[in-house]
């Protein structure tokens, strides 16, 4: 079959093959064997009987090691691999596999990855609409859970998307065990297969409350920690915490009673601080005493015929009765039981005491945080953030992985729906932050492993403005960071381009379906570490349900059929025949 090695350059050797073949042999692996060296190659192209055959790396003492530093010579002997090499790039030789799928170019040999290679580096999995990625990645999960000597008992897969197109993939996981348990949260309101999702106020941060507002100004950072700590203060309703808030009110209003402005304005804002935040003690309502006589709050801001209030002393004296400049309020966050009516009532309180009234441009900063939270509040998102009692982060992530009589769950599916993207990613970013917080406090460190996988991983994971913001995107700083923790993520897309390249640059390992897209096939050409015009070649071709998977996870990269899932997720494209066609028999 091979005759002779015409040349050899660093990469790759040109080699004589004979005329007479008939198989196709394009993508073969074959071994170059010379003295003690034995070099794996694999075939590029065939042209006018000359096969150029790319270097992959060398099998040592029977074991294969990618790469090479020496190189056969001209008169090296070429054959095609056997069946013991090809065990070894496949996994057969290790006892930490699981099913990938089959080679097509091998008589469907068996591919097997290592588990720790797989499930512990970041993946990327690409391909076109159609191309069989929803598919390849059920069958991936599905072959997961099949295995029968040690089963995946501890895992903590969270699944992420806006379809519930894996549900009917993964629903009926505890067949294939009855140790397996899996769960789905929806934001769907009508689905009843699904639990509810809903995130603790209490345990989201600074940072939380920043992308769930969506802030656009460091400005508004300061104005979400100011306004932590005074829900914190206010939830309790204490003595302590009414006496704070008529201290705030009453600063706020010596400070705008004294500013120089027109009285009818000084009324205006003195009247809006006091429908946004008041007490039994001040309040528009409340009557305030004289000597003989008292009068409505209210009342005390008729203008008389010189521009001025009626009964300014009367007001002044009543409210500088609230100031208490001696006690040292302790302003720090501290986590309990709050709702969005109370956190509402917390930025109002946040608005007056920062002085943001004289200042037109902090002022706008801030009520655009307002009319934010208070469209949440006002709106049915409200019931994501509508949570009973009060519960720790650990009980909250523990609520994920427990069934209702304390089984153990291994498989997480979030879907979110019935939400536009702006939340759906707020979300997406809270409980991964959630996540890896928690992750990152355990003791051994990497104690709980977790896989996050992102379906439609553009619509999350991009370069946002959080970065100038707060510093750090969360899927940046998972992806950097992550792995040291056990917090992996998977990322499923048809669009690379629209990916973080922060991310993407961390991905290890790398599952690609058919592309077509010229600016997505030249960007990974660009991101991905290691990938080789071949790679890029080989899947352009593929059928559907076939990839080309190279990484950590594999010796070599190699084409691989996937099995279609069994059950299959409901990813299929609508029939139109059925839908549309009917029978007719007119004329």
């Amino acid at each position: 079959m091979f005759e002779q090695i015409l040349s050899i350059t660093k990469n790759f050797a040109i080699v004589k093959v004979a005329s007479n073949i008939n198989d196709d042999i394009l993508n073969y692996n074959v071994i170059l064997e010379d003295k003690d060296k034995r070099i794996l190659g694999e075939i590029d192209e065939v042209v006018n009987d000359e096969a150029k055959i790319s270097f992959l790396g060398e099998f040592i003492n029977n074991r294969f090691f990618s790469g090479i530093i020496r190189r056969p010579t001209l008169k090296a002997n070429i054959r095609i691999i056997n069946q013991q090499e090809l065990g070894e790039l496949v996994g057969d030789n290790d006892d930490k596999t699981m099913i990938l799928g089959t080679s097509p170019l091998y008589n469907n040999y068996p591919i097997k990855v290592n588990i720790n290679e797989m499930f512990s580096n970041h993946m990327a999995i690409f391909g076109n609409t159609g191309s069989g990625k929803t598919c390849g990645v059920a069958r991936i999960i599905q072959n997961f859970f099949s295995m029968k000597d040690k089963i995946p008992f501890n895992s903590n897969i969270f699944i992420f998307n806006n379809t519930s197109e894996y549900d009917a993939a993964f629903r009926d996981i505890n067949k294939l065990n009855s140790n397996f348990n899996y769960k789905l949260y929806t934001t769907d309101k009508d689905d009843p297969s699904g639990n509810p999702i809903k995130i603790p106020l209490w345990i989201m941060e600074v940072d939380d409350y920043a992308n769930i507002l969506d802030i656009t100004d460091y400005f508004q950072i300061n104005i979400i920690e100011k306004m932590l700590c005074f829900v914190s203060i206010f939830a309790k309703n204490d003595e302590e915490s009414i006496r704070y808030k008529n201290h705030l009110i009453a600063k706020a209003i010596i400070s705008v009673l004294y500013s120089n402005q027109v009285a009818a304005k000084i009324r205006d804002q003195i009247f809006n601080i006091l429908t946004d935040c008041y007490t039994d003690q001040l309040n528009l309502d409340v009557e305030v005493p004289g000597i003989g006589y008292t009068r409505e709050f209210r009342k005390c801001f008729d203008i008389d015929n010189h521009g001025e209030f009626v009964e300014r002393i009367l007001v002044t004296k009543y409210i500088q009765s609230f100031v208490d400049n001696n006690t040292k309020w302790k302003e720090e966050y501290e986590p309990l039981f709050f709702t969005l009516d109370q956190l509402e009532t917390a930025l109002n309180f946040t608005l007056i005491s920062e002085g943001l009234l004289l200042n037109e441009k902090s002022y706008s900063e801030a009520i655009a945080l307002k009319v934010k939270l208070h469209a949440i509040n006002n709106s049915s998102n409200k019931e994501f953030f509508d949570v009973p009692n009060f519960i720790t982060a650990e009980q909250y992530i523990n609520s994920f992985l427990l069934t209702p009589n304390n089984g153990r769950v291994q498989l997480v599916n979030f879907v979110l729906e019935e939400v536009d993207d702006r939340l759906a990613k707020s979300i997406v970013k809270v409980i991964s932050r959630i996540l890896f917080k928690y992750a990152k406090r355990l003791q051994p460190r990497g104690s709980m492993p977790m896989n996050i996988m992102l379906e439609e991983a553009h619509r999350y994971v991009q370069r946002d403005n959080d970065i100038n913001i707060l510093g750090y995107n969360i899927f940046e700083r998972i992806a950097k960071e992550g792995r040291k923790f056990g917090v992996i993520m998977n990322l499923i897309t048809q669009r690379p381009t629209e990916l973080s390249e922060t991310v993407l640059s961390q991905c290890s390992n790398f599952v690609i379906f058919k592309l077509n897209h010229p600016t997505d096939l030249e960007y990974i050409r660009k991101m991905v570490p290691n990938i080789s015009s071949d790679v890029i070649e080989k899947q352009k071709s593929l059928q559907s349900g076939t990839c080309v998977a190279f990484g950590r996870m594999m010796r070599i990269p190699m084409i691989v059929k996937m099995q279609m899932p069994n059950p299959e997720p409901q990813s299929a494209n609508a029939s139109i025949y059925d839908k549309w066609m009917v029978e007719w028999k007119g004329q």
